[in-house]
């Protein structure tokens, strides 16, 4: 009877407080070809809590893990040759990985991205068309940014993953859950974000005339009866890096409720599925426009899904964390 694997003993030590030797377990020569190892390795130069992280090491580490079978190692290898993690962005390669691979949906999202009208490098090759609805605050409208299989995508990719919503701590700066939100929400981190979901966020881009680093990562919202997000800004107080606009595409129809309203001037939205509302959330000086105070109103019945990104005035990417070991 076969013994524990390679990833299943580097799981024991560090669940046993000996990080070090789970380290040097998986990074050895033992470990090298078993792609359970790779991952998990991979996963530890990604996250940056265990040892640094390092995005070209973890690339490589998903590739090779993808190329020895892993399956979800395919997908996260995929997502970050499309979009750029760990070495530059090759987006042809990308498209070929995602016909090579056989992990979960990736012929469904090749076939999603090639009914997209879309440049060499996954650029959308005509600009979004927007139609404003406010001067101050800045407010405009993008109809159908999003076709219906895209929206249908884009919830079916973050149905597993909701979970309850966080704002920032204003005093802290940390991700805390409170009642001004009471959504669930998920992000599509980078090693989530495969070409389908890139493609989209170079829409956005294009939609907004920014470049793709400004945004945060993209997420979906599900509001179900009851729920809503009270009036807020999106706008950071004291950030150097401001969030100056927010864009949010409505992925579904057929609730009650539910509009997104900007409390001070009375302006109230609700899109049809696929379309898109942009707002400018800071003045030329960086501080908050009080007109952009805005609220996601309760919804009465049914089940509200939206996509939210929000983009900073300058590329943006969160700080790495602290790893336990200098490695």
């Amino acid at each position: 009877m076969a013994g524990p694997s390679p990833a299943e003993r580097a799981d024991a030590l560090l669940a046993a407080g000996r990080a070090a030797e789970a380290y040097r377990l998986l990074s050895g020569a033992e470990a090298g070809a078993d792609p359970d190892a790779l991952f998990a390795l991979a996963n530890w130069r990604l996250a940056g809590q265990i040892v640094r992280r390092d995005l070209p090491a973890a690339r490589d580490l998903f590739r090779r893990a993808a190329e020895a079978g892993h399956r979800e190692a395919q997908r996260i290898h995929t997502a970050f040759v499309g979009n750029g993690t760990g070495a530059p962005a090759d987006w042809q390669a990308a498209l070929r990985l995602l016909g090579q691979y056989d992990f979960p949906g990736a012929s469904a999202e090749r076939a999603l991205i090639d009914r997209m009208a879309l440049s060499p490098a996954g650029d959308p090759l005509e600009p979004p068309r927007e139609e404003k609805l406010s001067e101050r605050p800045h407010v405009s409208t993008f109809p159908a940014l999003f076709s219906p299989a895209e929206c249908d995508f884009l919830a079916a990719e973050a149905g597993p993953w909701l979970e309850p919503s966080v704002v920032i701590d204003p005093q802290t700066g940390r991700q805390l859950r409170n009642p001004v939100r009471t959504s669930d929400g998920m992000s599509f981190a980078l090693f989530r974000e495969g070409p389908a979901v890139h493609a989209l966020n170079r829409r956005i881009a294009a939609a907004t005339g920014t470049e793709i680093a400004q945004g945060e990562t993209l997420q979906v919202l599900r509001y179900r009866p009851g729920q809503e997000y009270r009036p807020h800004f999106d706008a950071v107080a004291g950030e150097a890096n401001q969030r100056i606009l927010t864009m949010l595409v409505y992925l579904n129809e057929g609730y009650a409720g539910g509009e997104t309203m900007f409390v001070r001037t009375g302006l109230s939205f609700k899109g049809r599925k696929g379309d898109a509302l942009l707002f400018r959330n800071a003045l030329a000086d960086g501080r908050a426009d009080e007109l952009a105070q805005h609220a996601g109103l309760p919804v009465a019945a049914g089940e509200k899904l939206i996509a939210s990104r929000w983009i900073r005035a300058r590329p943006f990417t969160f700080p790495p964390p602290r790893p336990l070991l200098d490695l």
